[in-house]
């Protein structure tokens, strides 16, 4: 456990960034026959985490597409930077793929950290928009805490003894930005994966969190968390008693993370146009319209083009977050 205000961990390390004119160098013949082996889905975060959850629902469903098993490879650490350098410094073969919140990974990670091993833009070719999710300000069960003004009252009350619980870049912009806006001053304590930091909530090491609508709905039905309030302008489906950040006293407070299916830069058009026809498959389908609003998440299908314009938006959207809730890049 690692406690401090202004201090994340981050991947070292430099990236070496794809060319696109790496696709011609690729015979056509290995090109049309793929996939002709298993493929490797990057996961930014733990077994477990909400993260897991949609990534394996995604990988399994591209595995029945394909016909070729597709293997879910955890790379938590790092706020999710990690997996995101893997994936843009892997072969351009289509054999490696990275579903991701991409907010957390390739919207907001160049703006918290000073040497960040990958371009969210050159590093990847996009492949499809997949989905988006709110995040849910959470506090352990049995917390006297039932709304977020009776949290600020209590952060308040602490002083300096006021601590917040954060394992991804966006749970810590979502906390950061409302401490700004609540006029607080609050300790980051920093863990490595949602897991540990579960951990930490339960055993009173912090106060609050901030954690995807995904793996807080599941959460909160089990009954191991108690969520107070939803980032979005709207309120969740999957948790339709908790109000919005808005309707608790922060009226322009509206964070809505995405996620996204990217491979690395030089893949050739060929593989990421089939990639993205099964990705579009998977996520226009009932099935998974389903079971995404059961995890509190909107499916929101998009190609290549639409993914590349969001991270593009989303990027100096995120970049202007972390200015307002004042977080220094480390």
């Amino acid at each position: 456990m690692d406690i401090t205000r202004r201090h994340f961990g981050q991947a070292a390390g430099l990236a070496l960034l794809g060319s696109a004119a790496g696709s011609s160098a690729w015979p056509a013949l290995a090109q049309q026959d793929y996939p002709n082996r298993a493929i490797r889905s990057l996961c930014n975060f733990g077994p477990g985490s909400g993260a897991d959850i949609v990534v394996r629902f995604y990988s399994d469903r591209l595995s029945k597409l394909s016909g070729q098993p597709v293997v879910v490879d955890n790379k938590p650490g790092a706020a999710g930077n990690i997996a995101t350098q893997i994936a843009a410094t892997s072969k351009p073969d289509g054999y490696t793929i990275l579903i991701t919140p991409g907010n957390a990974t390739l919207a907001s990670a160049p703006h918290l950290f000073k040497d960040v091993a990958f371009d969210p833009i050159k590093s990847f070719e996009p492949v499809a928009r997949l989905a988006r999710v709110p995040f849910v300000m959470i506090v352990k069960p049995d917390s006297p805490v039932n709304s977020v003004a009776e949290l600020t009252a209590l952060l308040k009350s602490k002083g300096p003894k006021a601590r917040y619980g954060a394992s991804t870049n966006t749970a810590v912009i979502t906390a950061e930005l409302y401490a700004q806006m609540a006029g607080l001053q609050i300790e980051r304590i920093n863990y490595n994966a949602v897991a540990d930091a579960m951990r930490g909530l339960l055993a009173d090491e912090f106060d609050f969190a901030a954690y995807d609508a995904t793996w807080v709905a599941g959460m909160a039905q089990a009954g191991r968390v108690k969520p107070i309030g939803v980032t979005s302008t709207e309120r969740s489906s999957a948790l339709p008693k908790v109000p919005t950040l808005a309707e608790s006293g922060f009226p322009s407070f509206n964070l809505t993370p995405w996620w996204g299916a990217v491979v690395p830069a030089g893949t050739p058009k060929p593989i990421v146009d089939k990639l993205s026809g099964w990705f579009a498959e998977i996520t226009n389908s009932q099935d998974t319209k389903e079971f995404m609003g059961k995890l509190a998440t909107e499916t929101w299908a998009g190609g290549p083009d639409d993914l590349r314009q969001l991270i593009a938006s989303e990027l100096e959207a995120w970049g202007k977050y972390i200015a307002l809730a004042k977080i220094e890049k480390q």
